[in-house]
């Protein structure tokens, strides 16, 4: 269940990831937190929020689902087999909390906890610093060169009411807009914003 993707779902009437993945992203939440509590013992709340979101952010997670190698073993329909879905970071992401989600229930959170410290840890002790959010960054960067603040749009909302998709667009004056989707809005405007900071030059 935690690798089926809801297109498959529809098709075949079996039941889909989106379930597992609401609980996995709220179990990898609690032993991240656990981890940098550890981790960093004089950091204050809001540094270790940041290290917190910078953990388990979308791209983040795509990307230790691509070491996990869960692409090749996603259930997919056909047309998102052809819609390139196995490359796709938001199947990456939802598949990724959905196995944790899946190991939480099998073996409680003793079993889920190693498979954090694998995937996760040196990715949190690399965090010496506590990184500034994107979208202050991306404010910092407009008014140091006189520009208005950036501006985010929603383009499009479109999903189930339990699993929606939200694409934001986000726009600076002189720079291409660029644009993320994601489950809810604020993390859509978050993505946006560091896919326009990864556009930029000093």
């Amino acid at each position: 269940m935690a690798l089926t993707h809801r297109s498959l779902a529809r098709e075949i009437g079996h039941a889909h990831n989106q379930r597992l993945e609401f609980l996995g992203d709220a179990v990898l939440g609690m032993l991240i937190a656990e981890m940098l509590y550890a981790l960093y013992p004089d950091a204050n709340e809001g540094d270790l929020s940041k290290r917190l979101v910078a953990l388990v952010n979308g791209a983040q997670l795509a990307s230790i689902a691509a070491n996990m190698g869960l692409a090749e073993h996603l259930q997919l329909s056909a047309s998102e087999e052809e819609q390139g879905g196995r490359a796709n970071p938001s199947n990456l992401e939802d598949a990724c909390e959905a196995l944790l989600g899946a190991i939480y229930l099998d073996g409680g959170i003793d079993a889920v906890r190693p498979v954090v410290e694998r995937f996760w840890r040196a990715q949190a002790t690399a965090l010496t610093a506590a990184p500034k959010d994107a979208k202050t960054a991306l404010q910092e960067w407009a008014q140091a060169r006189g520009l208005p603040l950036p501006e985010y749009a929603l383009i499009s909302a479109e999903g189930p009411a339990h699993a929606p998709d939200f694409v934001i667009e986000v726009r600076v004056d002189g720079v291409p807009p660029q644009r993320a989707n994601a489950k809810n809005k604020r993390v859509a405007e978050r993505l946006a914003a560091e896919t326009m900071l990864a556009t930029l030059s000093d």
